[in-house]
């Protein structure tokens, strides 16, 4: 049995790194997108005017067509999306933010972000309603990969400055009765770098007022209506590149909240 024993290592740690290799597939820093799966973004600027355009809100100070810069991947081969929209210059949330054209209920999410600079700022918005922050140098609930104002934020899981991060997620819409009246919150499940950060939480209302999503200005962001709303990237005059974006519909009535 000596002899077999080399062997049988090697077949365990093949075994071991098909496995994580399968994992890692469809979740983390270059995953590819699962079947089904509708691509936003492949670094093309086509890809970009023809699914992405800006977020009509009152704040809204950009004119189209979009002018979110294309720049080369400082890490990677290919071009990635700039969200330092000259008209968002200061923080100006809401006037240079990017949405898709399509609406989405339920859906799996992956998208990547690369931070250039110290206190590189940004957001990813579900159903444009409620924000993943992508914060540099902050570790509070306001902070990197946090459900914003609502859950501190997985800060170890960040690969840091100049490095690509991804964002995997599972997003459950609220669900409301027949009469309209809200019944389940808005859940989400959440990898940050292949790490999960965020198991089925709720996600109490939007935060940040009219400009900042669907919902902001009613009832202070509590008055949460059942209409559909897109994807949406904040832009806040910051070097936050995105790229390698896509989507899945689904249905997530059942549980548990987790990726395969």
């Amino acid at each position: 049995m000596k002899c077999c024993k080399p062997l049988l290592l090697t077949v365990l740690v093949a075994l071991c790194f098909y496995s994580s290799s399968c994992l890692a597939q469809h979740i983390g820093v270059g995953a590819s997108p699962e079947k089904g799966a509708t691509v936003l973004f492949d670094g093309s600027e086509e890809m970009l005017l023809d699914q992405w355009e800006y977020w009509k809100g009152p704040r809204l100070a950009a004119e189209g067509p979009l002018k979110w810069p294309m720049v080369k991947d400082p890490v990677d081969d290919g071009q990635v999306v700039s969200s330092n929209d000259p008209a968002a210059a200061n923080g100006l949330y809401g006037a240079a933010d990017i949405v898709t054209k399509e609406k989405y209920k339920d859906f799996r999410l992956h998208i990547e972000f690369l931070i250039r600079n110290p206190g590189g700022n940004s957001g990813v918005y579900l159903q444009n309603r409620y924000e993943i922050q992508v914060l540099d140098g902050d570790s509070t609930s306001h902070g990197m990969a946090a459900i914003i104002n609502e859950k501190t934020a997985p800060y170890s899981a960040y690969n840091g400055l100049g490095k690509w991060n991804s964002y995997d997620i599972l997003f459950k819409a609220a669900r409301f009765d027949a009469a309209g009246k809200l019944k389940d919150k808005a859940r989400i499940t959440m990898y940050f770098n292949g790490i999960k950060v965020h198991d089925d939480e709720p996600i109490q209302q939007v935060w940040g007022g009219p400009n900042s999503g669907i919902d902001g200005g009613n009832d202070g962001g509590k008055g949460i209506t059942d209409v559909p709303g897109g994807l949406k990237l904040q832009g806040e005059g910051h070097e936050v590149y995105y790229r390698n974006i896509w989507i899945k519909k689904m249905k997530l009535d059942k549980k548990p909240m987790k990726l395969k």
